[in-house]
């Protein structure tokens, strides 16, 4: 019975901390690359979640960030998490039960295909934090919740603990860390007029990262969290690189799967008729959505592109392949590149009819070309006989 009040009391712990509670996604098995086993085995990570527009998902353009709500009464005991959910909050609570814990929820969003940076950090320079490395394609910004901690922001304390921080990735990723889900609309509203090629929907994934300053390794993993002793900008820029192309990377792989089905309606339609209708127009449109994916993937993600922070310091390192092969960026690219090949090769068969019929026309025409000078040969031979 104790065990029982225990686990009520951290479950509903848990849901005064974090409103929202994601379902659970694909099971993968997490290890710790620094070679400390987890106590439990872990349930698996839970999917992006589908939220509306950019643009419906952040109100009042230029408003102040509003201080967190304040604590509400813990749930009554039908309105818990399910036990998966349950199992995993039980991790996280576990690991910031100790003293000097603090627990950093992230979250990714993926609402449009280009950001311009340039425009961004020009309006928001002051809270612009410098880069220190060659990357181009992103931006860390810092804002400071002087709401939150007026007196320690008027004494030029800095409590990291009241620090929000935003990267902002050139492909479209936004990553947010230290941000809860009623103030993630108004950071999202500040790049919003920055952004072009807004999406009708956008995805949003869950992360965590647990600092605990008494950790004996660097780092340890856990299920959609990550245990490190210090989390640092370098850290959250190596996070914020993974989560951000994770995110960019599930919307192109949907992108694919449009075109994988929509392929798939056509071979079912040749199956019972014989033929198709596609218009030449139509394919090359397709040819052309195949062929940008691909390149967005390779060239804007920089998928294969290792991180300069991770070159350079061997923690974060760690911090990168971990997350990767969490995250299974490499099979979910081969997964891609596989679909793509199935694109490309059902485009080949398509382009090979269409030729063909425009082929079969040319030389029908011909035909009759021909078979028109003849008729008028022979009228002409039977007029100058009369």
């Amino acid at each position: 019975m104790e065990l029982c009040r225990i686990r009520t009391f951290h479950k509903s712990l848990h849901l005064l901390l974090h409103a929202h509670a994601p379902a659970p996604a694909p099971s993968r098995t997490l290890g710790t690359l620094a070679r400390s086993p987890l106590p439990l085995p872990l349930p698996p990570r839970r999917p992006p979640l589908l939220l509306r527009t950019f643009a419906s998902v952040s109100s009042a353009a230029g408003r102040d960030l509003d201080p967190p709500p304040a604590p509400l009464p813990p749930p009554p005991p039908d309105e818990l998490a399910s036990e998966d959910d349950a199992y995993y909050h039980e991790h996280i609570l576990e690991a910031t039960q100790e003293d000097k814990s603090r627990l950093v929820p992230v979250k990714a969003y993926f609402p449009c295909t280009s950001i311009n940076l340039k425009s961004l950090q020009s309006q928001n320079s002051f809270n612009v934090i410098p880069p220190t490395s060659r990357a181009t394609n992103y931006v860390v910004l810092r804002y400071y919740d002087v709401k939150g901690d007026p007196e320690g922001f008027k004494a030029g304390i800095i409590d990291e603990s009241h620090c929000h921080y935003m990267v902002v990735f050139q492909y479209g990723s936004i990553v947010l860390f230290n941000v809860s889900d009623h103030e993630a609309d108004g950071y999202l509203k500040i790049v919003e007029k920055h952004a072009s090629g807004l999406l009708p929907d956008m995805r949003k994934d869950d992360y965590a990262v647990v600092e605990k300053p008494t950790l004996e390794t660097w780092m340890q993993g856990g299920l959609d969290f990550i245990i490190l002793r210090d989390l640092s900008i370098d850290g959250i820029r190596t996070i914020g690189s993974v989560l951000g192309q994770s995110i960019a990377l599930d919307y192109y792989i949907r992108q694919v799967d449009g075109m994988v089905a929509e392929f798939t309606d056509i071979n079912r339609g040749m199956e019972k008729t014989g033929t198709f209708t596609m218009e030449r127009k139509k394919l090359f449109q397709l040819v052309g959505k195949a062929n940008s994916n691909l390149a967005d993937v390779i060239l804007k993600l920089g998928l294969f592109e290792r991180s300069d922070i991770a070159w350079k310091n061997a923690n974060y390192a760690q911090i990168w392949e971990y997350l990767r092969d969490e995250y299974e960026l490499t099979q979910r690219f081969g997964n891609l590149d596989f679909k793509l090949k199935f694109v490309e090769h059902n485009i080949r068969f398509l382009q090979e009819i269409l030729q063909n019929r425009k082929s079969d026309f040319l030389e029908w025409l011909i035909i009759i070309l021909i078979s028109v000078e003849i008729l008028i040969s022979v009228y002409n031979i039977v007029q100058e006989q009369m």
